[in-house]
């Protein structure tokens, strides 16, 4: 036996199907589509959601509330967790991020009073609470809120 007798097993491979190549090639005329109906049509597809007429799910569910497209959503900084900055005079946005306290800034990063400290910090943040603004004060530090 050489390299050149070798051939691939019967029936592992096939020929590609040929369709439209005319009536000879047997796939001629319709070409594999069928007679007349929506899939035999140039564009007979349908949408994602159509169900043949039948009222769609995304109707057919009731729809409840208010969805406001201009809410803005904070990336949230407690208190507690300013004891990894212990020792720096002051921290900023880019700070929380490379800390890997915040992932994705969102609409800003607001500070809560979760916890408690006790060293002097400047904290630069898009929003804070009042009452994390005075526990930060009471300790000498100093919130800087950006607009």
């Amino acid at each position: 036996m050489k390299l050149s007798d070798l051939t691939p097993a019967y029936g592992s491979k096939k020929k590609r199907k040929r369709v439209g190549r005319g009536t000879g090639s047997g796939h001629g005329t319709t070409a594999t589509y069928g007679n007349k109906g929506q899939r035999a049509r140039s564009g007979g597809t349908k949408s994602k959601g159509y169900e043949g007429g039948q009222m769609p799910l995304t109707r057919r569910i009731p729809k409840r509330g208010f969805k406001n497209p201009f809410k803005k959503e904070f990336s949230i900084v407690k208190i507690e967790d300013l004891y990894r900055f212990k020792g720096k005079e002051s921290i900023g946005i880019e700070d929380f991020i490379n800390s890997g306290l915040v992932d994705d800034i969102k609409s800003g990063i607001k500070l809560l009073s979760n916890g408690d400290i006790d060293f002097p910090i400047k904290v630069t943040v898009h929003k804070a609470s009042d009452k994390a603004i005075e526990k930060i004060r009471s300790q000498g530090g100093e919130v800087e809120v950006l607009s």
